[in-house]
């Protein structure tokens, strides 16, 4: 496949397109206080030791049983608090990304799906789980937090590792360049929907995996942070994580899709790739 860093602007929606200076605002907006208070949680609390308990906690995928679709339809009753772009279900947005995603690369069906997928991981917050530890920009735990991580200067004060002296050194517990698949990434439905994939082995490519495991890890595929840990697979893998983030972050709009008329095609789409009912 080309890279698809290379796909042009013009194959995304007119309103997709416009107005890109307006997304992502940490510094105003009727949202930004609930945004804020879901970071600074997550900055307190997002640790070694913390993520570690939840890979254990969740690792055996017990806790629901259930298709694809019901999980979209779960995702209903979700309202992402750290997003300062939306303020409806995210459900909507995720059929949003996979119709823009489908629009520009039409030949790629399991890259529809991918959009579709891409937040199936927050059921977590449906189950009890805080928000913080659910959604919101990943970031490495077990070195020092850099620049581009949202509000790093003013929330994580009060987070133990920071206290430590290796954690709070830049490499922190990593070898340089080791690859994103050895660092330890903060806890949330990236992390959670990529081992799920796994378990559950869906037979998507591992371009697939990996803009699941790392779509929200905004300070390396948007600001360039944490090369000293990355690979080259990272390096080729990024074009791909930049690609589906045009769709992820930019068809957010308060035009809502017409589910019911989009479900079947998404289903099919499921049923060669992921069918029957699955461990959650």
């Amino acid at each position: 496949d080309p890279d698809p860093s290379l796909v042009s602007q013009r194959d995304m929606e007119p309103e997709a397109a416009k107005d890109k200076d307006s997304f992502r605002n940490y510094t105003s907006g009727p949202l930004l206080d609930r945004v804020f208070a879901t970071y600074k949680l997550m900055h307190t609390w997002q640790t070694v030791d913390f993520v570690r308990r939840k890979h254990a906690q969740f690792g055996g995928f017990s806790y629901k049983r259930m298709t694809v679709m019901e999980a979209v339809d779960m995702l209903d009753g979700l309202v992402d608090e750290s997003d300062p772009d939306v303020d409806f279900p995210n459900s909507f947005h995720a059929f949003q990304t996979a119709e823009g995603i489908r629009k520009a690369h039409p030949d790629k069906d399991w890259f529809h799906l991918v959009g579709l997928l891409h937040d199936l991981g927050k059921v977590l917050a449906l189950a009890g789980e805080p928000q913080w530890a659910v959604v919101g920009d990943t970031f490495p735990v077990g070195c020092r937090p850099q620049a581009s991580v949202v509000f790093r200067d003013c929330t994580f004060q009060d987070n133990p590792d920071l206290q430590d002296p290796l954690y709070s050194t830049e490499l922190g517990m990593y070898q340089p360049h080791c690859g994103l698949e050895n660092v330890l990434m903060s806890w949330g439905h990236d992390e959670y929907m990529y081992r799920m994939m796994k378990f559950n082995k869906f037979a998507l490519p591992p371009e697939a995996f990996y803009i699941i495991r790392f779509h929200s890890f905004y300070p390396w595929h948007k600001f360039g942070d944490y090369q000293q840990l990355c690979n080259e697979q990272d390096l080729a893998m990024l074009p791909w994580v930049q690609e589906f983030n045009k769709f992820d972050l930019y068809t957010k709009s308060s035009s809502l899709p017409d589910v019911a008329a989009l479900r079947p095609y998404y289903q099919g789409l499921v049923d060669k790739y992921c069918p029957g009912i699955l461990c959650w």
